[in-house]
């Protein structure tokens, strides 16, 4: 079901690897409890196939690696895609979150040298999650560029068997953007726009729930908190569509507007198929919770958060 010239904010990619570290990549996912014998090299040509056969005019190219030095070469090579294809895809350049001289040496060089449309993060990374407070220098950093933020779980790691990417990126999701909202990182730095994976994964199912109880007197509360500010902050968070539709949309447009619901596919990852994607674009087109014209602007709606992207596009 082709839809027309719509923005993909969930998309990752890989830079080109040996057999040895693909097979390696497999063997992690084996180990985290994934029942996969093997994995498909990204390829560039292969993802704006399948662009076209959706209708999907950019993508916003994110990947964060698991090791440091990593980090930089993932950027380079993203910065590469966009260099080729510029009105076919944009960087969300990633950032060592567990590492805050290394995260502000990547902030300062990104927009420099390879002009990337955001930055990506994991709400886990090597142990470090988003709410820490040795990563206030690198929020005061973002805060002043007014950076979009693309937040995405860590998918490694296994609960009860299974793999994290079926449930427990939800659950990681909330449990992390609830640390930030009481430590005071969107108090502090509101004009960081944050766009939150897979529907906001379990936070919009329960902002009502901390609405109603999060500022009682049992509730750990030292910043003070109150019901109104939480929903202000929480509002102002924007969703990908990614893998949850049609259940998620009823909670996320209860948390936030529909101005910020962004379309997303989770393309490139071995837990998302052709045929997973087109799924959950069916169900977003085919929902009750917004109008024909609402629907139609959640592939649009991310224009306004990388207007040099829509540049790009418009000067095709």
């Amino acid at each position: 079901m082709p839809v027309g010239a719509w923005i993909d904010v969930h998309a990752h990619f890989f830079p080109p690897e040996s057999d040895d570290e693909r097979q390696a990549r497999v063997d992690a996912l084996r180990q985290a409890g994934w029942c996969i014998d093997r994995m498909d090299s990204w390829d560039a040509r292969r993802t704006l196939d399948a662009m076209d056969r959706t209708g999907i005019q950019m993508q916003m190219l994110s990947y964060v690696p698991p090791e440091h030095h990593l980090v930089r070469a993932a950027n380079d090579y993203g910065a590469e895609l966009v260099g080729e294809y510029p009105d076919r895809f944009g960087l969300l350049a990633a950032l060592p979150t567990d590492d805050p001289d290394a995260c502000l040496a990547e902030i300062r060089r990104v927009p420099a040298e390879l002009r990337a449309d955001g930055f990506a993060v994991q709400s886990l990374y090597r142990g470090v999650h988003l709410g820490d407070s040795r990563l206030e220098p690198v929020w005061a950093e973002l805060n002043s560029r007014k950076a979009v933020v693309f937040a995405h779980p860590n998918a490694y790691g296994s609960e009860m068997g299974r793999p994290t990417a079926l449930f427990e990126v939800a659950f990681q999701t909330a449990r992390i953007f609830v640390d930030m909202l009481y430590s005071g990182v969107f108090r502090r730095y509101p004009e960081i726009r944050f766009v939150v994976a897979h529907g906001g994964g379990g936070l919009p199912a329960i902002s009502g729930r901390l609405a109603l109880l999060g500022h009682e007197r049992w509730v750990p509360n030292p910043g003070r908190i109150t019901p109104a500010e939480m929903r202000q902050h929480l509002r102002r968070l924007y969703v990908d569509t990614a893998a949850t539709m049609p259940t998620a949309l009823a909670p996320a447009l209860h948390m936030t507007t529909p101005d910020h619901i962004l379309y997303g596919s989770d393309s490139g990852v071995p837990c998302t198929t052709d045929a997973t994607v087109e799924a959950n674009l069916i169900a977003l087109l085919e929902c009750g919770e917004l109008t024909t014209d609402q629907k139609h602007r959640v592939g649009r709606n991310a224009l306004a958060l990388f207007p040099a992207a829509a540049e790009r596009i418009a000067a095709a």
